[in-house]
């Protein structure tokens, strides 16, 4: 017998749930039955989306602690809160060090704290508070009390060259999950993280160049030979919340692509 995590009547929060990966996995937690809180920056795209959804927005910066409890605190006076979706994020490209040796032209490191802030401690951040939220959870009959998802990306494993920011921040994430995963244990709330390849968000850009960009992306996947679909990462996301055997996990969603160095 499937003995799954039921999320519906919960309460689910996902951080940069406004667009991309996000939004899909918004939608498809709420047509699970969950109300979702919609975590992000973009007021405009995250009140549509929470409307369409049946769920709630919350304007979070995920560098502020305070508007992440305060997206926690809306969660619980929704519903008893039993899934987290840590999907904020940003990109960087720079190289290490400069053409010239010049010491002020190696990689900003203001640009890679600002990566590390929002992708690795941000993504902490929102997992500490709102697994404290969810302690206070009844467990269900499987004895679970919630369950996080963490995005991480295939850049954990195969950085490219211009990507040391954030493949340190999505390396970050694929560290905290086994321990996390133990921690919270104790608690009946299961952690994993999903790593996505090349995945057709906005982060792309749009218009006739980005698409022939995407196009030429694709042709250097595995199978199949395209970038992935936010529907088909939020599956996975679903499927790691609601699954009560995985646990601890990190899942590569990427077609089986390799990243090459550059």
């Amino acid at each position: 017998m499937l003995r799954g995590m039921d999320i519906s009547g919960a309460s689910a929060i996902v951080t940069g749930g406004a667009s991309g990966i996000g939004a899909a996995a918004a939608r498809q937690l709420a047509a699970k039955g969950a109300r979702v809180v919609v975590a992000d920056l973009n007021a405009e795209k995250g009140e549509a989306l929470a409307a369409e959804i049946g769920g709630v927005f919350v304007k979070v910066d995920v560098t502020s602690t305070e508007q992440i409890q305060a997206a926690v605190e809306k969660a619980v006076e929704l519903a008893p809160l039993r899934a987290l979706v840590n999907s904020a994020g940003i990109g960087w490209a720079q190289r290490t060090i400069g053409r010239d040796g010049e010491f002020s032209s190696a990689h900003s490191l203001d640009a890679y704290r600002k990566v590390i802030e929002i992708n690795l401690i941000g993504t902490f951040d929102a997992l500490r508070l709102a697994a404290t939220a969810m302690s206070r959870n009844e467990p269900l009959e499987s004895g679970e009390r919630g369950a996080v998802v963490n995005m991480a990306s295939v850049a954990a494993f195969d950085g490219q060259i211009g990507q040391i920011s954030y493949s340190s921040s999505k390396g970050g994430v694929v560290g905290m999950t086994l321990p996390a995963a133990r921690d919270l244990a104790a608690v009946g709330v299961r952690v994993n993280t999903v790593a996505p390849g090349l995945i057709d968000t906005p982060i792309y850009g749009e218009g006739p160049d980005a698409e022939a960009f995407k196009a030429k992306l694709g042709e250097s996947v595995l199978f199949p030979h395209r970038l992935g679909s936010p529907d088909e990462l939020a599956s996975m996301v679903v499927e790691l919340v609601t699954n009560s055997y995985m646990n601890a996990e990190v899942v590569r969603v990427d077609g089986g692509i390799r990243m090459p160095p550059k």
